[in-house]
């Protein structure tokens, strides 16, 4: 044996002679590209419900709440006396050590902003949030763009579902703020504990009962699923806050960043444009304040202000990639293309596998007729996110161009 730690020989031998199912949906990759890993790496990939199955794995999308759900009582009791193996998707990246080692092949799909919200069904902006306030944590950023990967979108998904309940993203973080108190060695709760996310509250799992951010105790699982909204939104004085209250003690232009940030989040566009205004008198002007009130402005319907503040952003800092993608989107929607490509061009020179830009290149393209040109970058879009939730639409963006072509083709 060569002279390799006890934990290197661990990873490599993790799935050798494995009979290995996964259930429920997963993060880093399909199901059939999960059972072409177990293959290759000496294990063999089954069904949950075949005999000699002796490692399960659930998906790292699904919430800790549904594992019940995706195993049978004879499942889990196998598990109980020890002859298979359950453990989360997370664990079996961490075990194989491929979290850390890898950053752009199939095991880590990484998503820009734009992608994760289409793809949970909040506002860019939101997403934004949950990064400056670390509740969400790029794999990597290139020029000011940061790209998350699927243990992040997995933590994302549980906080859109709390959006997506009613609950508003200051609420949540306050909620998470507090049971970071109760663990303080976990400085991400949603990520480094057992959270469960129920209705509009967020509970700790420790030992065999429910801890509340208040640190309330629930034991009784069954009581807190039929309890009312009420009494689940109960909290104290000292658990609530309020920005209206913040506003009036602003100084600095980082402050008046984050009152325009949650006047954006309670829908009060005017008043965030206003914010992110004072924010450029206090601070002078900087990149990232242009660009937010660019996208304030292009939601209230002003795009001239918009693609002025845009064009503010790009000339303060010419490698925002993030400011040139989002000047090419206004100018194609304004009908100026020739500036959008120039844009678009301009995004990739900086970053070139930008896949939002390689997107928006190829669909500008197709609009203006350069088929062939647009043909490259929508295949390019697919090589870099093939698993975005705009991939159909490059798919049969594809399959048009090709049909447009055979029949140029028959007409010869």
């Amino acid at each position: 044996m060569d002279e390799r730690t006890d934990n290197q020989w661990e990873t490599d031998t993790f799935l050798v002679n494995r009979h290995v199912a996964f259930v429920g949906k997963l993060g880093g990759m399909t199901r059939r590209e999960a059972a072409q890993m177990v293959t290759s790496l000496g294990g063999v990939p089954v069904t949950v419900d075949t005999i000699d199955v002796d490692l399960i794995v659930i998906g790292a999308d699904e919430l800790p709440l549904d594992e019940e759900g995706l195993l049978d009582s004879s499942v889990r009791e196998a598990a109980a006396k020890g002859r298979l193996e359950i453990i989360s998707e997370t664990e079996m990246w961490q075990r194989l050590g491929l979290v850390e080692e890898v950053a752009d092949d199939e095991v880590r799909r990484l998503y820009t902003p734009a992608m994760l919200a289409e793809l949970l069904g909040v506002s860019v902006s939101v997403i934004r949030r949950w990064h400056r306030r670390g509740l969400i944590v790029p794999a990597r950023e290139v020029q000011r763009l940061p790209y998350f990967d699927f243990l992040e979108v997995s933590t994302a998904r549980h906080l859109a579902q709390l959006v997506l309940s009613g609950v508003s993203p200051g609420v949540i973080e306050r909620k998470l703020e507090l049971l970071s108190r109760l663990m303080p060695a976990a400085e991400r709760p949603l990520a480094q504990l057992e959270v469960i996310v129920e209705g509009q509250d967020v509970l700790l799992r420790q030992g065999e009962g429910l801890v509340d951010p208040g640190g309330q105790l629930r034991i009784d699982f069954d009581t807190l699923t039929e309890s009312n909204g009420e009494s689940e939104l109960e909290v104290t004085e000292a658990n609530v806050y309020s920005f209206d209250d913040f506003v009036g003690h602003v100084t600095t232009m980082e402050d008046y960043m984050e009152s325009a940030a949650a006047a954006e989040e309670q829908g009060d566009l005017p008043a965030a444009a206003s914010l992110y205004r004072a924010a450029l008198a206090a601070g002078g002007p900087r990149p990232e304040v242009c660009f937010h009130l660019a996208e304030i402005l292009y939601l209230q319907g002003n795009i001239e202000a918009a693609l002025e503040r845009c064009y503010m952003a790009v000339e303060l800092d010419e490698n925002y990639v993030e400011a040139r993608a989002n000047l090419g989107c206004m100018l194609a929607e304004a009908g100026d293309h020739e500036l959008a490509l120039a844009a678009f061009r301009g995004a990739l020179h900086f970053h070139q596998d930008y896949p939002d830009v390689h997107f928006h290149l190829a669909r500008t393209l197709d609009d203006v007729g350069q088929h062939d040109d647009a043909e490259i970058h929508w295949q390019t879009f697919l090589e870099l996110a093939p698993d975005s939730p705009w991939s159909e639409e490059a798919r049969r963006r594809l399959q048009q161009d090709s049909q447009m072509r055979s029949v140029d083709l028959s007409e010869l």
